[in-house]
């Protein structure tokens, strides 16, 4: 495992190697989490992502390369949308980033750093990252991990929140023990009915709750949800959770607990304010709701739904005419699995079916390529559909709640040859 990592403040343009990190951590660590920007500094980059507002700054941070800024305080990072063209698994540096809570450690000893399991247990029990790993079976699972805010900004009319572009998600091969052989050895009493977790993340006021999530136990002793302390190979980056999170395959990001130090079991139904009223949605299947309809029945966001991107072309994006143009994209759901993706070139009329590319399992990025050829002079609107193993597709048209959350409308790309 990894010696200490410390992380210090957001520096626009600071690339350190990792032994260079390790090295100017003290230094930069002055800074602060908020950052600052150095004197005589040249202006920001600045990508325009499609809504109202869309302009956002690239920053770098230490262990990650150039993503979109949300927030600094605390910290929200977006993927260029280009990165999920590079391959079917997320590079760790390019990984999307999102804490609730400002107060994230800026350094963490994992020799030192021990997840504490209470509750309902016959027997409490305190683990080092290394006990984990020595006591418990070592398993890997390939996932998607998705911001339920994802895509948040495409809402219309607009809701509050974080106003993500389709950045706020990634894939990798996580790996880890697994959270049901942990309890099983805490041992569940008879009237367990969830377990909750905590993050070394702190609030900056008193009264701000402390982000808290819980999951029913049907759901924490599943096969492949885990207590995970490396991705795609590596160390957990700090700021996203070294030394250890929680991966919950299939369900929305706000689940998996970054910096994992706290896992209760309790006898109830948690109502902490991260649970209700915070990351809910309406109970309908659909989980939609009527701008400003009011008494709306509303349950914990869990699964996500089916949907599909174009990655190697971009809306307003020209091609060659007369040339045959390979199309590439990825797909995934809640835990199904991908069955097939259509491909249209008029909006939607027509369908073809797309190619699949290797099954990474299920609930992986799976990814995808069409043909066409496109006749000089024309404009084209692209379209993606997928269809998992159950038969749930993407929806024709905007789902709408308030939270903004679920999005997985088929997307259109328009694009003209040339």
């Amino acid at each position: 495992m990894d010696t200490n990592r410390s992380v210090p403040a957001r520096g626009h343009r600071l690339n350190a190697s990792r032994r260079g990190f390790m090295q100017k951590s003290a230094a930069l660590g002055s800074l602060g989490i908020l950052g600052g920007i150095p004197a005589g500094q040249a202006l920001a980059k600045v990508v325009t992502l499609p809504m109202e507002n869309g302009t956002r700054e690239l920053v770098t941070y230490p262990e990650k390369r150039e993503l979109i800024l949300m927030t600094a305080r605390p910290v929200q990072l977006e993927t260029p949308f280009e990165v999920f063209d590079e391959g079917a698994f997320t590079a760790n540096d390019a990984f999307f980033v999102r804490w609730h809570l400002a107060g994230v450690p800026t350094s963490i000893d994992p020799s030192q750093f021990k997840i504490q399991v209470r509750g309902r247990v016959r027997q409490a029990l305190s683990l080092t990252v290394a006990e984990l790993q020595s006591q418990f079976d070592s398993v890997e699972v390939a996932a998607v991990c998705q911001c339920s805010g994802n895509s948040r900004g495409l809402f219309n009319p607009r809701v509050p929140g974080g106003e993500w572009g389709n950045g706020a998600m990634g894939n990798a091969l996580w790996r880890g023990v697994r959270l049901r052989d942990v309890l099983q050895k805490a041992g569940l009493e008879i009237d367990a009915v969830q377990v909750r977790f905590n993050g070394a993340d702190t609030a900056p006021m008193p009264a701000t709750p402390d982000f808290i999530k819980a999951l029913d136990l049907s759901v924490a002793m599943g096969d492949e949800v885990l207590l995970a302390y490396a991705m795609n190979g590596k160390p957990l980056p700090l700021l996203n959770g070294f030394p250890v999170r929680l991966v919950v395959p299939g369900w929305f990001a706000t689940y998996w607990v970054k910096m994992l130090d706290d896992i209760e079991v309790i006898p109830k139904v948690d109502e902490n304010f991260w649970m209700k009223p915070a990351y809910r949605i309406p109970a309908d299947p659909c989980a939609c709701q009527v701008p400003g309809q009011q008494g709306v029945v509303t349950v914990p966001i869990h699964r996500m739904p089916v949907r599909s991107f174009i990655t190697n072309l971009s809306d307003g994006g020209k091609l060659k005419g007369g040339h045959a143009q390979t199309v590439r994209g990825i797909a995934f759901d809640g835990g199904y699995g991908i069955a097939q993706v259509l491909f249209s070139t008029d909006g939607g009329g027509s369908w073809m079916r797309a190619e699949l590319g290797p099954d990474h399992g299920r609930y992986s990025f799976r990814e995808w390529s069409a043909r066409f050829t496109p006749r000089p002079g024309r404009p084209y609107t692209l379209a993606c559909m997928a269809v998992n193993t159950i038969g749930e597709s993407q929806r024709l048209t905007p789902r709408w709640n308030p939270s903004g959350y679920m999005r997985n409308v088929v997307e259109t790309y328009r694009v003209h040859a040339v």
